[in-house]
């Protein structure tokens, strides 16, 4: 709408001009606290929630390719959301090795996206016998399908037996 001197702004024109524009901004949008909006698509936006899982007890692996531990606390942890083609993913742990080996932590996606843990992908320690490490990384991950995927972090060694305890996962959908 083009305003013109001395005509009248009806209530109509006001509905369509004003609060329907001040209805498309993302405040107006927005379904509950802790949501974020990133860019879906050409002038379309999307309501995100970053989600965090932990588990704090301690949990052993000494197998050499990746997967779960053992005993009591042997899964995990793990967060299923909704994600664009994009993801912030932060993953955290107390991690050490019995012997000279190393001792690592990253994650798998399930759901719309298969892939597998990688030793980029996460935190690991070397030649580190009896001492323990608190560990995270932060890694960008940019090859999403869109949709629910779920972030499962697994473990695995180079040789001895890895101990690892308070892990900790966080996504940041975008």
């Amino acid at each position: 709408m083009t305003a013109v001197a001395n005509s009248t702004f009806t209530a109509a024109q006001f509905n369509q001009y004003v609060r329907d524009n001040l209805n498309e901004t993302a405040p107006a949008k927005a379904t509950a606290a802790s949501g974020y909006f990133v860019g879906a698509g050409v002038n379309s936006i999307a309501e995100r929630y970053a989600a965090t899982a932990s588990e704090l007890g301690d949990g052993t692996t000494s197998a050499t390719s990746y997967g779960n531990l053992t005993a009591p606390a042997n899964i995990g942890p793990s967060v299923t959301l909704e994600t664009g083609p994009s993801a912030l993913v932060v993953v955290r742990c107390s991690v050490q090795n019995s012997g000279g080996g190393s001792s690592r932590m990253a994650y798998e996606v399930s759901g719309a996206t298969s892939v597998t843990p990688a030793d980029n992908r996460g935190v690991g320690v070397s030649g580190v016998a009896g001492g323990e490490v608190n560990a995270s990384d932060v890694s960008l991950w940019t090859a999403l399908n869109p949709g629910i995927n779920t972030f499962t972090a697994r473990y695995r060694v180079s040789s001895g037996t890895g101990s690892f305890g308070s892990r900790r996962i966080i996504v940041f959908p975008l």
